[in-house]
């Protein structure tokens, strides 16, 4: 390791040019590259085992441990894995730092009137600004997740700045350097593309008051702009960061899509990246776990089901992996009704997960409450125990309780309070987690819940009203969300109408669930929109937005609320963008049901990123 002098009691790195490596630059990318074989390969150890000993002094050997740590640490959520991995991307973030370009006093303010000579940057300084911006950005969300105070909040933030900048500089030594004689430009252009686009993907995705704040302290973002950014890093053959890309983008496009609700993924494009990575890494969990999720996605569990656990299986080294998989694993039993399975599931992460136990505990207890009739007296109390536990189970994430922690809790006492029964719990779940666009990819799929829906709702209406408990509306109006979600896309927009403005007009009877409302405005916003009613849409959810606070699970409808807005400004513009068509938000299914209805039913062209600034049907009659 190089010696550091110390003062203060702090180690003070010296100079890069004060130091051998050892290790050039060319190598230690090659190097790079085959640790990333090893990882995507299931050859983790030997992935970190090549990283490790250059881990001090190579800019690529300390991002690629640090990189290492870093997912070992968000997998296992285990505060040791947490503090190993700060301080390892600390130590890489000091390694790439001693190998930036080091500016003068006058060459700082000298950047400020005249362009900046990037050809006099050697390799190994334009490099370092990358790696640099890569570990500080790893470095930066674990900082979130270190501890609860302020200060940690405050320090993420500001090395998220940090990195924010050095994409900046790294954007302008691409466009601005002569690469004629360089054979590694790809593997810089690369993890421009990656970081460029993935920031853009990543600020577009957010709520209005969030990105309005964002854009004042110098963010932004263009969602087609960072997509376009990515696929052109996935589409440089042999390069280093290209794998990272096509993760990017399948992250996005098969995962982050849905859980947020705001757009439909590209499924063609998702294919086309597995079919290429999957000739690299036939037996690569993560991309077999991406396999799986295409199925999905598409609504086709029971393949789903075999190809999760066909990725669960290709490897025993990183048990956290298999929680994803059993994360996956139980909600394509949920979805498809197999709540006994989706039980077994919950429980195994429950037992074994450390990410989220409230949460967990709150999945069982939902899918032992679809089987109430069914359950057995030691079953029902383990229902029992599993609620009870529940608001002990409950954690703190940067001083933050997690929204989806606060509604299980809410659910547990609510469990109790009415008699240790839920409605619907379980559908609700697939609700919240924007579950039903994918149950309406096959219509048997969605058949099957909505069939479900409809029986607790006949239950429901053959209480008497001297019976009622208090939070009887609040049951029967989460079955008619559920069921005018469900009609909605089975080519019954009018029926689904009826229920979401039932909803709405029956607000005041509400006792606890206030969600329902400002949920089934949005509903009625996208039936709008699917009517092509832009004005009346727009208006109903800006109503929703603006008008409905402090209820379950609220940041989950304005991420959805945002794309909307978003979809419709676009279309009232005149400029549909490729996947904005409004039919999106509710894609056809393969026939037309015959449901049997209750009575109360930037741009691109060459000018750079949006995240680099210049230097210099019919339509429905709708009233909130």
């Amino acid at each position: 390791m190089a010696n550091n002098d110390v003062e203060n009691g702090e180690e003070v790195f010296v100079d890069a040019a004060e130091e051998v490596c050892g290790m050039d630059l060319s190598t230690a990318m090659e190097e790079a590259r085959l640790a990333c074989s090893y990882f995507f390969n299931n050859r983790f150890e030997e992935a970190r085992t090549l990283m490790r000993p250059w881990a001090h002094k190579s800019m690529y050997h300390g991002l690629g441990y640090g990189t290492f740590m870093y997912l070992q640490a968000i997998m296992t959520f285990d505060p040791k894995d947490i503090e190993t991995a700060i301080e390892t991307l600390k130590q890489s973030v000091e390694v790439c730092n001693r190998f930036r370009r080091k500016n003068t006093i006058g060459e700082s303010l000298g950047k400020m009137v005249k362009k900046v000579d990037y050809n006099s940057f050697t390799k190994e300084e334009i490099h370092a600004e990358l790696c640099y911006a890569e570990c500080l950005l790893l470095r930066a969300v674990l900082t979130f997740m270190e501890d609860e105070t302020l200060i940690s909040f405050l320090k993420g933030g500001m090395k998220i700045r940090a990195c924010y900048q050095s994409y900046k500089e790294c954007w302008y030594i691409l466009e601005g350097r002569d690469w004629s004689k360089d054979a590694d430009k790809m593997h810089f252009e690369s993890g421009v593309r990656m970081g460029v686009g993935a920031f853009n993907l990543m600020i577009s995705q957010l709520p209005q008051k969030i990105l309005k704040l964002l854009e004042f302290v110098g963010f932004s973002g263009n969602k087609s702009l960072g997509l376009s950014e990515l696929e052109r890093g996935f589409h440089l053959e042999g390069s280093l960061r290209r794998v990272l890309c096509a993760l990017v983008l399948l992250g996005y496009h098969l995962i982050a899509t849905y859980v947020l609700g705001t757009s439909e993924g590209d499924l063609v494009m998702a294919q086309t990246i597995l079919d290429d990575h999957l000739k690299l890494y036939p037996n690569g969990a993560w991309f077999l776990f991406f396999a799986a999720r295409l199925e999905y996605v598409k609504g086709n569990f029971d393949l789903a089901i075999e190809k999760y656990t066909t990725s669960l299986n290709s490897q025993n080294e990183w048990r956290q992996f298999h929680h994803l998989c059993y994360w996956e694993l139980m909600w394509c039993c949920i979805m498809s009704a197999q709540f006994k399975e989706g039980e077994e599931y919950a429980d195994k992460l429950l037992q074994e997960s450390k990410w989220s136990k409230a949460t967990y505990a709150y999945q069982k207890a939902s899918c032992m409450c679809m089987r109430m009739d069914e359950l057995t007296p030691a079953e029902k109390q383990e229902l029992s125990e599993t609620m009870r536990s529940i608001p002990g189970l409950k954690q703190r994430i940067a001083g933050k309780s997690l929204p989806v922690e606060k509604f299980a809790v809410k659910k547990s006492l609510r469990f109790f309070a009415q008699g240790e029964r839920l409605c619907l719990s379980a559908l609700e779940l697939i609700y919240a987690w924007n579950g039903i666009k994918i149950l309406a990819k096959k219509y048997e799929n969605i058949e099957k819940i909505y069939s479900i829906i409809e029986r607790e709702l006949r239950r429901l209406e053959k209480i008497r009203a001297d019976n009622r408990s208090e939070y009887y509306y609040d049951d029967y109006l989460l079955a008619n969300l559920l069921k005018g979600s469900c009609l909605a896309y089975m080519n019954s927009p009018l029926q689904a109408e009826e229920c979401f403005k039932f909803i709405v007009s029956n607000e005041k009877k509400i006792k606890e669930d206030t969600y329902l409302v400002p949920n089934a405005l949005l509903e009625l916003g996208l039936l709008l929109l699917r009517a092509n009613d832009l004005e009346q849409s727009r208006i109903i959810l800006e109503h929703a937005k603006n008008n409905y606070k402090g209820y379950s699970l609220e940041s989950r409808l304005h991420f959805r609320v945002h794309a909307t807005l978003n979809k419709i400004s676009t279309l009232q513009k005149g400029s549909q963008s490729v996947g904005s068509n409004p039919m999106d938000s509710y894609p056809s299914i393969s026939r037309s049901p015959s449901p049997c209805h209750s009575k109360t039913s930037g741009t691109t062209n060459g000018t750079g990123p949006h995240l680099k600034p210049t230097k210099n049907g019919k339509s429905i009659s709708t009233h909130p």
